[in-house]
C-alpha cells in the first residue's frame, strides 16, 4: 500500500503530539509527587504566617499563623489536634474544655471554631486559639479554611462541657483507630458520662429519594460498629478524611458527619470506654437558654438538610422530620419544561415532600368527585404508577384523572369554574386550566402541585376529549373500558381504573417510559462525560488517563 506524502505527514503530526502529551503526563506527575513527599504538615507549614493572620485570635485577641495552632515544628509533635466546633455564644464552657485539655496534655493544639466572632468573645487560655469560617475580604482565602490550620494527622472532635480526666484516654483512641487499618472504620468514638447516653445506629442516605434513614444498631462486648451516633460523643478522625468530606464542620457537627461519611461507606466504632467527664451537664442554666439553643438547632438541622438536598428524616424512633415543602410553602421545584422536571437532571426522583401532597390532594379530590356522584378513572402517568407501584411514578410531579364530562354539573366545585378559580375551605384550589379545556386543583395557593382533571365524552362508541397535550399516552380509547370501572389501590387510596388497566397501561404507557428512560440515560452519560472532562481541566489528572478511563466506563 503506498503512502502519500499528506497521509505521512499527518502520521508524523500525530506521533508528535503524542509524544508531547505523555512527557506533559509525566511532568504533571512529578510535579504532584514532589508536593506530596514533604507531608501534611509542611505543606501548610510553607504559608507565610502573615498570610493567615485574620482567621486565628489568640487569648489576647493578637492573631497568629498555622504554626501557632500546630504547636509542632516537626514530624515529633502531637498527633491530635482538639478541635470544639458547637458551642453557644450566649452560654458555653470552651474556656473550661480546653483547660481541661491543656491541663492534661499541654503539647496539644486546641481550636474553637465559630462561623461568626462570637459575643461576647471567648475566653481562652494560652494555647487554644479560635477559627472564624467566615470570611472577610481584606484576608486571604486559606485565613478561614480550617485544613490551613490543623497540621496533626488526627482531629478530636469534642462536645461543648466535656472533660480531660486522664491523658491517656486519647491515646486509646489512637490505637483503636490505627488497630482498623485502612478498614471501613475510618472513626472511633467514645461516649460522654455513660455509654448508655450514646446510641449507635445505622444510617441509609438516598439522595436519589431526598431521604436519610436512622435503624437501631446492636451493640457488641467489645464496642458497636455502625454508620450514625445519637447523643453526646468524642470522635477521633484522621485529618485527611476529615477535611477530603464536602462540608468537614458543618452543623450540627455529627448529622453533617455521618450522612457525609455514611455515603463515602465509612463506619465509626463506638468504644464501651474510656468514657469523658462533663462537669457541665445540663448545659444551659435557664429553660430560656435551652430553648434559644434548641431553636438555634432546629434552624441548623433545617439549613443543614436544605443544603444536602435531604427532605425526609426517618428517626429510629420511628418518628419523621421534614425539611421540604408544604401548605403554605412553595413546592420544592419550578416550572416544568418539555415534561422533564429540574429533579430529573439532577439524578433524583420527586422530592417525598411533594409526593406527600400530591398523595393528600388525590385522596381529597377523589373523596369530592365520589361524594359528588362524578365518573373518574386514572388516566395517563398515573394508570401507569398504579399498575406498577400502586402509587404516584416515584419521578411523576401529577395525578391525572379522567371524568365524564356530563357528570361536570354534579360536582360544585367544578360546575362554577368557567372562568377564575375559587379556594375551598380545606385550602385546596380549583381553577380551570390554562393549558386547555380541563381542571385543575391545586394543593394549596403557595403550593401548585396538583391533580388534573380531564372531562371526556363519548363519541361513536369512543371515549374523546377537546384537549390533547402531546403525550404518547394521551389518546382516545373504546368506552367499554369505563365499563365497568374496576377499583385498584393507588397512593394510599382506592381509586378507579379502566378494567383493562393492565394491558392499556403495558401498552399504551410502556413506549412513552422506555423513551423517558433513554432519555435520562443519555443525559446522565453526557453529564458523567463532561464531569470528567472538568476535572481534568480543573484538578491537573494526568493527560490521557483520567479522562480516557472515564469515557470508557461509558
Amino acid at each position: 500500500m503506498r503512502v502519500s506524502f499528506c497521509q505521512g505527514l499527518l502520521t508524523g503530526a500525530i506521533v508528535l503530539n503524542l509524544l508531547i502529551l505523555y512527557y506533559v503526563s509525566r511532568a504533571q506527575q512529578q510535579m504532584m509527587e514532589k508536593r506530596r513527599d514533604p507531608g501534611r504538615g509542611s505543606r501548610k507549614a510553607a504559608l507565610p504566617a502573615s498570610g493567615l493572620g485574620g482567621g486565628l485570635v489568640g487569648v489576647g485577641g493578637g492573631m497568629v499563623g498555622p504554626g501557632g495552632v500546630g504547636g509542632e515544628g516537626n514530624s515529633r509533635g502531637p498527633r491530635v489536634t482538639v478541635l470544639l466546633r458547637e458551642f453557644e455564644d450566649f452560654e458555653n464552657y470552651v474556656g473550661d474544655v480546653a483547660r481541661s485539655f491543656l491541663h492534661q496534655r499541654p503539647e496539644l493544639p486546641f481550636l474553637a471554631v465559630s462561623d461568626t466572632p462570637p459575643y461576647p468573645p471567648l475566653s481562652l487560655p494560652e494555647g487554644a486559639r479560635l477559627l472564624v469560617l467566615s470570611p472577610s475580604p481584606e484576608q486571604p482565602p486559606q485565613a478561614h479554611r480550617p485544613e490551613f490550620h490543623v497540621q496533626t494527622e488526627f482531629v478530636l472532635l469534642v462536645p461543648d462541657g466535656v472533660e480531660l480526666e486522664q491523658g491517656r484516654a486519647v491515646e486509646r483512641l489512637i490505637r483503636e483507630l490505627e488497630g482498623e487499618g485502612g478498614g471501613p472504620v475510618r472513626l472511633v468514638a467514645a461516649p460522654v458520662l455513660a455509654r448508655s447516653a450514646v446510641q449507635c445506629l445505622h444510617l441509609r442516605v438516598s439522595l436519589r429519594e431526598w431521604t436519610a434513614t436512622y435503624t437501631p444498631a446492636a451493640s457488641g462486648s467489645s464496642g458497636s460498629v455502625c454508620t450514625a451516633l445519637q447523643g453526646d460523643a468524642v470522635v477521633l478522625i484522621r485529618s485527611e478524611d476529615l477535611f477530603n468530606l464536602s462540608v468537614p464542620l458543618g452543623r450540627p457537627l455529627l448529622p453533617s458527619l455521618f450522612i457525609q461519611t455514611s455515603l463515602h461507606g465509612w463506619k465509626v466504632k463506638l468504644l464501651e470506654s474510656p468514657c469523658f467527664s462533663a462537669s457541665h451537664r445540663p448545659l444551659f442554666s435557664s429553660a430560656h437558654n435551652q430553648w434559644k439553643a434548641d431553636s438555634h438547632l432546629k434552624e441548623a438541622t433545617s439549613r443543614l438538610m436544605r443544603n444536602f438536598g435531604l427532605k425526609r428524616l426517618l428517626l429510629a424512633d420511628g418518628k419523621e422530620q421534614w425539611h421540604g415543602c408544604g401548605k403554605e410553602t412553595a413546592r420544592c421545584f419550578g416550572t416544568v419544561r418539555d415534561d422533564t422536571p429540574e429533579y430529573l437532571y439532577l439524578d433524583r426522583w420527586t422530592p417525598p415532600c411533594c409526593l406527600r401532597a400530591l398523595r393528600e390532594t388525590t385522596k381529597y379530590v377523589i373523596n369530592i368527585l365520589e361524594s359528588s356522584g362524578v365518573r373518574y378513572w386514572l388516566e395517563g402517568g398515573s394508570l401507569l404508577g398504579a399498575a406498577r407501584h400502586q402509587d404516584i411514578i416515584p419521578w411523576d410531579y401529577d395525578v391525572d384523572l379522567g371524568i365524564y364530562l356530563e357528570d361536570v354539573p354534579n360536582c360544585d366545585y367544578l360546575k362554577n369554574l368557567d372562568s377564575g378559580s375559587l379556594v375551598d375551605a380545606n385550602g385546596y384550589v380549583w381553577e380551570r386550566a390554562v393549558e386547555g379545556d380541563f381542571y385543575r386543583v391545586q394543593y394549596s395557593e403557595a403550593n401548585h402541585l396538583h391533580v388534573d382533571l380531564w372531562p371526556f365524552y363519548p363519541r361513536n362508541g369512543v371515549m374523546t376529549k377537546d384537549t390533547w397535550m402531546e403525550h404518547k399516552q394521551d389518546v382516545e380509547f373504546p368506552e367499554h373500558f369505563l365499563q365497568p370501572l374496576v377499583p385498584m389501590p393507588f397512593a394510599g387510596v382506592t381509586a378507579y381504573s379502566p378494567n383493562n388497566h393492565r394491558r392499556g397501561a403495558a401498552g399504551t404507557f410502556w413506549s412513552f417510559h422506555v423513551a423517558h428512560q433513554k432519555d435520562k440515560t443519555i443525559l446522565a452519560t453526557t453529564q458523567n462525560i463532561l464531569v470528567a472532562i472538568r476535572d481534568w481541566v480543573t484538578s491537573g489528572y494526568p493527560l490521557g488517563t483520567t479522562v480516557l478511563k472515564d469515557a470508557k466506563m461509558h
